[in-house]
């Protein structure tokens, strides 16, 4: 496997260094991210020595285009070989890097050790987050969206038995916490929220969208025709229904804890990712699950 070390530790000027970027990334995206970090302060440090030699003379008697193209080129290495120790702006790159990542996800983020660089902060409007502190954008819009949708799953919940949380769950992995719903060509709403697919037996109306589909592990954009439907009431419906009336999916509604319910979704193929089952579990696990069900 490829080391994050490894990678900084190339000659600045080694074309294969991104090249094994894109290999770690695919086999460790937390080093890649690291990685990523590191080369950014790279970046930023040849972009300070170039502007401290820029302000100094350049036109002695042993000043020539060569020597500058030697001095830039050391810079370049220079600059790499200091981020490797860190002067710290990686590490705050790296861990907003990996927030947004488990935003993405839905997946809490680590806790931020004692003593260590503050994240960087936006502008935007912030309100508390369930523990207290100061709730990001993703958070905000992760517990708008589980607001919303709760009496819609509360009232399928009741009349089919599914547990809300899994259906509230479902719904937040596959629409991106709502961010990204399903639409249609002219930008109308699908209702749409878990991702179900306009088969042949499908009589209503339908959308047609690109989507990412895993085939032996490795994703892919592909055309698909998803379900339209009238309301969000009538997208959970539909989605009970098809988990009630689906054979394969029996063994699945048996289950009463969110790891056994996400692994069986992903045994019975409902969707293609790799780590599908994991990503819903976290979400199921999650802080903004809980507060929700709870209010």
């Amino acid at each position: 496997m490829i080391q994050a070390n490894n990678v900084q530790g190339r000659l600045a000027l080694d074309g294969r260094g991104l090249d094994a970027l894109r290999l770690q990334a695919k086999q460790n995206p937390d080093q890649a991210l690291k990685a990523v970090s590191q080369q950014f302060e790279s970046v930023f440090l040849h972009t300070l020595l170039k502007s401290m030699r820029d302000a100094t003379p350049q036109d002695g008697l042993m000043d020539s285009d060569q020597t500058r193209a030697y001095t830039s080129m050391l810079d370049q290495q220079m600059a790499q070989s200091l981020s490797t120790k860190g002067i710290g702006l990686g590490d705050v790159m790296f861990r907003q890097l990996m927030r947004n990542r488990a935003a993405v996800a839905g997946v809490e983020p680590p806790a931020q050790a004692t003593g260590a660089t503050a994240p960087i902060v936006t502008t935007k409007p912030v309100t508390e987050s369930i523990s207290g502190g100061v709730k990001t954008e993703a958070e905000r819009r992760g517990q708008d969206f589980l607001a919303r949708m709760k009496d819609y799953a509360v009232e399928v919940s009741n009349a089919t038995g599914i547990p809300a949380r899994f259906l509230l769950g479902q719904a937040a992995l596959e629409s991106g916490w709502g961010k990204h719903e399903i639409r249609a060509a002219d930008g109308s709403q699908s209702f749409n929220l878990f991702g179900i697919k306009a088969g042949s037996n499908w009589g209503g109306r339908s959308v047609e969208v690109m989507t990412t589909e895993y085939v032996d592990g490795a994703p892919r954009k592909v055309l698909q025709k998803f379900r339209a439907y009238a309301s969000y009431a009538e997208a959970f419906q539909d989605y009970a229904s098809l988990m009630q009336g689906n054979r394969r999916y029996a063994s699945v509604l048996k289950q009463t804890d969110s790891a056994g319910f996400a692994q069986g979704l992903q045994r019975a193929g409902y969707a293609t990712d790799p780590q599908y089952a994991e990503k819903l579990t976290s979400i199921l696990n999650g802080a903004r699950m809980r507060q929700t069900l709870i209010a």
